[in-house]
């Protein structure tokens, strides 16, 4: 294996194992901070070892035996700073053979935790109440799902340095304030649930519409969410929107394969092969939304976007889908949650049911929004309505426009490809 292809493996490797290895070395040093520090000095040995050694049959476990050395080793020495040889000896050896016998498990043990996962422990120890909402979902991102700073500022439409900011603040807050790794006991879960939600939900997002790199998607991403989701659900059955989120979660899951053609390029959805969709996903988000909606209310913001998906699974193809129920719930969607993004979306719909000079009249306004600025999806919806009107000359120059805002270079690629086209109509 060549220097290069080692070093995208080891990068491969660590997108879809870092949180697992933060996680389990939490567990243990009780610091999310340290947790991630000691995760990156495994991933540094990694690219310190393998071009040499080659890369391990077992990547994940090398990286994660790595990390609690690194742990183990820091325990040690604080143990020795601290002169608690004998004391902290026995603890240490215990922890050598997964086992934490502190007073922090024991009364997990004594609360009969029904949880016992150390990466959902991981979301709620960043999304702890002493951190600012922003700073908790950033801080999860960054930890569980091993984004860096440049895509979470992405996903959240601000500057990379504040993104920055925000995590190192947050680590050094949830270190002063001393916030235990575990799971929260049920009255204190609610203040954190939408928290965690949003956080399960951009991870999830990233996985389905990678921000950069050469793949479209990234699924172990979206496997993550989903897994993490339905544990969720389990732990908290009565909350509508815990249910919600699971049932966009399953239905958006279930066009994964369809989404790239057999050389892995992308494919929209008005040309998937909707047989390729995967069946049991989508019977197990409708039925994740019908739990949602037998909890009564008016469904919340993710299980209108289910509703969403929902439309879409149910149809036998593109032309079959119901435009006017989609108008409608993105109408409710934007009462409840109102966003430039959401607007944008409510455009696409109103296109598709009304015709394309309806959804540019709201996608002109949106070009004045400053979030909006560096979105590619909207030059990219512009484009694509301006093309639907004849308009190609526009048309072209905005696939062109939304190409150059994209750092997804399978998604670039199709831009300037329906660029070419569009400059091809035009002659």
């Amino acid at each position: 294996m060549t220097l290069a292809a080692t070093q995208q493996a080891i990068e491969a490797v660590w997108r879809i194992e870092s949180s697992r290895v933060i996680a389990h070395v939490a567990r243990v040093v009780r610091d999310v901070g340290l947790a991630e520090e000691l995760a990156q000095d495994a991933f540094v040995a990694a690219l310190e070892h393998w071009p040499v050694d080659g890369v391990p049959d077992n990547p994940g476990a090398w990286l994660m035996s790595t990390a609690k050395n690194r742990a183990l080793d820091k325990l040690r020495l604080d143990a020795l700073h601290a002169r608690k040889h004998e004391e902290l000896g026995r603890e240490l050896d215990a922890l050598e053979t997964h086992i934490v016998p502190d007073f922090v498990d024991s009364l997990d043990a004594a609360r009969a935790d029904d949880i016992g996962d150390d990466l959902l422990r991981l979301i709620f120890t960043a999304c702890h109440p002493v951190l600012s909402t922003d700073a908790r979902v950033a801080l999860t991102l960054r930890l569980l799902g091993g984004l860096t700073t440049d895509e979470i500022a992405r996903a959240f439409l601000v500057p990379e340095p504040t993104i920055a900011q925000r995590i190192v603040r947050a680590k050094r807050t949830l270190r002063a304030a001393g916030v235990p790794f575990e799971v929260p006991q049920k009255e204190a879960r609610a203040a954190r649930l939408a928290s965690v939600l949003e956080v399960i939900y951009l991870i999830f997002n990233e996985g389905y519409s990678a921000t950069a790199g050469d793949d479209w998607m990234r699924p172990a991403l979206c496997d993550e969410a989903l897994r993490v989701g339905r544990i969720l659900a389990e732990l908290a059955h009565d909350e509508s929107e815990v249910h919600g989120l699971v049932a966009l979660m399953e239905i958006q899951t279930s066009r994964i394969h369809a989404r790239v053609d057999a050389d892995g390029q992308p494919v929209l959805l008005a040309d998937q092969d909707r047989s390729r969709w995967d069946p049991l996903l989508i019977r197990r988000g409708l039925a994740a939304l019908e739990r949602s909606r037998a909890l009564g209310g008016a469904l919340g913001t993710y299980a209108l976007q289910a509703a969403l998906a929902a439309c879409h699974a149910r149809a036998r193809s593109a032309e079959d889908t119901d435009w006017a129920q989609i108008v409608a719930l993105y109408d409710a969607l934007a009462q409840i949650n109102p966003s430039p993004v959401v607007e944008l979306n409510r455009a696409v719909a109103l296109s598709m049911a009304f015709g394309p000079a309806a959804g540019l009249e709201i996608v002109d306004a949106l070009t004045a929004e400053p979030s909006l600025a560096n979105y590619h999806w909207l030059p990219s919806v512009r484009g694509d309505l301006l093309l639907k009107l004849g308009r190609m000359d526009e048309a072209r120059t905005e696939f062109e426009r939304a190409a150059a805002m994209t750092r997804n270079t399978k998604e670039q690629a199709l831009l300037l490809e329906r660029a070419r086209q569009a400059g091809a109509c035009s002659r």
